[in-house]
């Protein structure tokens, strides 16, 4: 009998105008799609804008809040693991990411989560680093390898695909790899016993 397919939510970080993160959320899918056993969902930030704003703790969100949520916490919620895709904005990750991030809880609790990062000289790899805390804090699983594109603009041709694919194609290769071993180890653990905190 088949193994159900693993659920992979790809998150588009940035909402920023002219922002270069949908041609490397695309890409990736793609890689993703081709990898096997994968559902991919691409959760791109801007298509759905939540309050910066965050509720009283404990309080009900507003109805703005309550609209947006309905759309993105499902999501969340079904994916078995995750992989985002950040840039780096002053050497950390953008606002809109860690508002999403926030919003949430329950939803990334043993759960991997894979980092495809783009920006200059670093290739978003501070922004990575700190991203590996704020998961920890809410019980995800960061798995050690990431895609990194430096001068991510040089990478892709206009049509959006990479110019030099075998590095970047292995590299997501790998990322795949872990986060499917790591999406199916915490779902079985899930299955057989409920993740407390």
């Amino acid at each position: 009998m088949p193994e159900e397919p693993i659920r992979l939510a790809v998150i588009v970080g940035s909402v920023r105008e002219g922002r270069f993160g949908p041609t490397v959320a695309e890409w990736f899918a793609g890689r993703a799609r081709r990898h096997g056993s994968l559902d991919v969902d691409v959760v791109d930030l801007a298509e759905t804008p939540l309050p910066m704003a965050l509720p009283r703790f404990g309080a009900a969100p507003d109805a703005e809040a309550s609209r947006a949520l309905g759309v993105l916490t499902p999501r969340l919620a079904r994916a078995d693991a995750f992989a985002v895709v950040t840039p780096e904005y002053n050497h950390s990750f953008p606002a809109s990411l860690k508002n999403a991030i926030d919003w949430h809880n329950r939803q990334w609790h043993a759960k991997p989560v894979g980092f495809i990062s783009y920006g200059g000289i670093s290739g978003g790899l501070r922004a990575v680093e700190q991203l590996r805390l704020v998961f920890a804090e809410l019980h995800a699983v960061t798995v050690r390898d990431t895609v990194s594109f430096h001068g991510a603009w040089k990478h892709f041709d206009e049509e959006g695909a990479p110019t030099s694919p075998q590095s970047c194609d292995g590299a997501a290769a790998i990322l795949l790899d872990q986060l499917t071993w790591w999406a199916r180890t915490l779902r079985e653990g899930r299955t057989a016993r409920p993740y407390t905190t």
